[in-house]
């Protein structure tokens, strides 16, 4: 082995071969590339995974973890997308509570440290990939292969394909699986001391591989794949099955068979039964806390997947994996999403991307046959191995077991890309031993370390915001109709409406059934006054999506804008039944009833708003002002005073509430909560023009003048401020003329 190491020697200096400078290089790079992405905000999925997730909030028990999927929704729920990571939320939750809040910076330098971490930790991992686990009488292992553990540890740390498990704080779960998967493969070989004895093993270090694997796979689900690598490692590793020859035995009826080693092993039956027998039992219980089977996703989500024909599928999930392989191999075209028509079926014999298909399994068939059939077994171990990280980790994501959500999704290449570094590291090592030009492979090795991470410093900048990043994938992937809706609601929420219609508008086109798009551009539509084809965008979309909720409720809305009360309260009544715990739909529903002056009605909607969301301020105070306005005094202040004990700091709410109190001739307690109000919000101009009133009413002329004038400041079209402060002036002057 220590020949196919130097090998490498003109490419690895000596001076960095000691492990403890070989680790500080490895984590040290892994730093620059990412480092850019520390000060990010929050992006893409980060939004429902930590912003909105109310798992990391301390007014969440920490038992409900255990119960909710990764983005806080009950495991038991028809919606749930089934992403058991408890841990991984844990980790979130002590993020947010160290930090003291939702502060992105904390949470992007975990991902960072964790990426470092990882790529340091395979520097042990690929050392017993490519020198084995042979040991000394004393314990010390030969064969450290230190150039090529420090080779491909460092085309692991630069490649830019981890762009999105690290600069994403959502990658955290990636980063966590990796680490402990790592730990687990290493553990397993801490159980395979090779020793004089044959099937030797630690029976403790098996089980803690177990235990590691299991928490690997309760922070991402392809954790528990180290089991199978394990296996994979014990069987062909270090029980030397030799394919090859078992297979001529087979062919030839040899009775030999029988006495192979490896299949007589008592430690290895007993090692491979604890493997299955602890996967299986993992398993078993991820599958009991799931509940109601896996997830539900749409054709928009995994197009192959909804294909009518097998072949059809079969093709398709075979392009996908040339896909990941090319990022693996050319990590330039990155994109955030690769779904909604970023990549085409194939559906005919003629498509010219059927080459690269078979370019993919001519590949890998020949790298199968040279690890399991090769006469070395340094080589034998090397390939084995390689591809079994790079095969075994992504079988989650393959579409073999079961319909995942995605098309092709860089993340879940964070392992396998592994596999593919001991692979390329293996490949530079040959040819470096079959050609005279070695200084010419050093440099070719050194560029692409150099421009990997170029890509990687340039492409964690576009994940630092929203806006770039969507920008970015415009150019890769034209025809994914999310890329234009993601553009657009970025645009939206900045308040270029104009700009976001046209990309919503390009999303319709690329997906005449994106629903999510027309209800986005039709309540853009709906504040533009636009409301004929805001209605028909709205109506569309709920006879495309009949459970659509939020369309329903938006349709709702435009219909009240247009005086169709009647299909308005329809509609409203439609959302409900399809999200039974809906506070806004009941707040715009009181809303509808107020205008048509069904007053009981209206305060039942929004009691029932403010009993799903209590901190429903817009519903709390339209009921103020209701009962308010109809006279009921009493009432009107029994629910402002409890409307400001749920939330005590609305400013809204003390100046609804100040005004009840007024007319009730409570004047000094309405005067505090004026004063409170104005406080929080010193350039609302109604805010003076209403304490004004009040201290016109109490008598206390002076201050009234003076309020009066700064709401005449802040709003001087204000026509009742106006006409009340003409009067307190002729009121002023009639006393001034009687002093005199």
């Amino acid at each position: 082995m220590a020949e196919w190491d130097a090998n490498l020697d003109h490419i690895i200096p000596s001076s960095v071969l000691p492990p403890l400078w070989a680790k500080l290089l490895v984590g040290f790079v892994s730093l620059v590339c990412f480092a850019r992405s520390y000060d990010g905000d929050f992006v893409f999925d980060d939004s429902e995974a930590i912003v909105n997730n109310k798992d990391l909030r301390a007014e969440t028990p920490l038992g409900d973890l255990w119960h909710h999927d990764f983005w806080g929704n009950r495991l038991s729920s028809n919606t749930s997308h089934k992403s058991y990571r408890p841990l991984t939320v844990l980790t979130f939750r002590m993020n947010y509570y160290l930090s003291g809040g939702f502060h992105p910076v904390s949470f992007h330098v975990v991902n960072i440290l964790l990426h470092s971490g990882v790529s340091v930790l395979l520097v042990d991992v690929f050392s017993v990939l490519f020198g084995g686990l042979q040991y000394t009488s004393k314990g010390r292992r030969l064969n450290l292969a230190p150039r090529s553990s420090l080779l491909a540890a460092l085309l692991f740390a630069v490649h830019p394909v981890h762009t999105e498990c690290v600069a994403a704080v959502v990658g955290c779960a990636d980063l966590l699986a990796a680490l402990f998967f790592l730990l687990s493969f290493l553990g397993y070989c801490k159980a395979l001391k090779e020793t004089n004895k044959e099937g030797t093993h630690s029976t403790f270090w098996v089980l803690l591989s177990i235990l590691l694997g299991a928490v690997a796979m309760l922070c991402k689900e392809q954790g528990i794949t180290v089991l199978g690598l394990n296996a994979v490692f014990d069987i062909l590793v270090i029980g030397k099955l030799n394919v090859l020859e078992m297979v001529r035995k087979v062919l030839r009826k040899d009775k030999s068979l029988e006495n192979t080693g490896v299949l007589r092993t008592e430690g290895l039956l007993f090692r491979m039964s604890l493997l299955a027998l602890g996967g299986t039992g993992v398993l078993y219980v991820r599958w009991k806390i799931m509940g109601t089977g896996p997830p539900a996703f749409t054709e928009v989500d995994n197009p192959a997947s909804f294909a009518s024909s097998m072949l059809v599928r079969a093709v398709n999930y075979n392009y996908y994996y040339s896909l990941n392989a090319w990022l693996l191999l050319c990590p330039w075209w990155l994109c955030f999403d690769w779904s909604m028509g970023c990549i085409p079926l194939i559906k005919s014999a003629g498509d010219w991307r059927a080459v690269a298909l078979a370019a993919l399994w001519f590949c890998l068939i020949g790298l199968i046959r040279q690890a399991l059939c090769s006469e070395d077994s340094h080589k034998r171990r090397i390939l084995t191995l390689g591809l079994g990280f790079l095969i075994i980790p992504f079988l989650p994501a393959s579409n073999l077991f079961f319909r995942v959500g995605f098309v092709v999704a860089e993340r879940v290449l964070y392992l396998p890309s592994a596999g593919y570094c001991v692979l390329l590291t293996f490949g530079f090592g040959v040819l470096s031993k079959h050609t005279k030009k070695k200084k010419l492979i050093a440099a070719f090795v050194l560029g692409i370390l150099f421009i990997n991470t170029l890509r990687c410093v340039i492409r964690s900048g576009a994940w630092r915001s929203e806006e770039q990043l969507f920008r970015s994938a415009l150019s890769v992937c034209p025809l994914n109709a999310k890329v234009h809706y993601n553009v657009g609601k970025n645009l939206a929420d900045k308040g270029n409406q104009t700009a976001a219609i046209r990309y919503y508008r390009e999303a319709v086109r690329l997906n005449p059934k994106y629903v999510h798009a027309m209800n986005n551009l039709g309540n853009i539509l709906k504040e533009r006054n636009e409301l004929q084809e805001a209605e028909e965008l709205l109506s569309l979309a709920v006879q495309i999506q009949p459970d659509f909720a939020a369309a329903w409720m938006n349709l709702g809305i435009v219909q009240n804008s247009l005086k169709r009360f009647q299909a308005a309260e329809q509609s409203y009544r439609t959302a409900i039944k399809h999200r039974r715990k809906y506070p806004d739909c009941y707040y715009n529903l009181g809303r509808l009833y107020a205008d048509l002056n069904r007053h009981v009605d209206a305060l039942n909607a929004w009691r029932n708003a403010t009993v799903l969301k209590p901190e429903h301020s817009l519903a709390w105070n339209n009921m103020i002002i209701l009962l308010d306005n109809t006279g009921n005094l009493a009432q009107a202040e029994a629910v402002g005073r409890e409307a400001l004990a749920l939330i005590p700091n609305d400013h809204s709410l003390m100046f609804s509430l100040a005004n009840v109190l007024g007319k009730s001739q409570k004047y000094k307690e309405s005067e505090a909560l004026f004063l409170k109000a104005i406080k929080a919000q010193p350039n609302t101009a109604s805010y003076h023009g209403n304490l004004a009133v009040l201290y016109h009413r109490w008598g206390h002329l002076d201050l009234a003048k003076k309020h009066y004038e700064i709401s005449l400041r802040l709003d001087p079209m204000a026509s009742g401020t106006k006409e009340n402060y003409g009067l307190l002036r002729r009121k002023l002057e009639q006393m001034q003329k009687k002093n005199v």
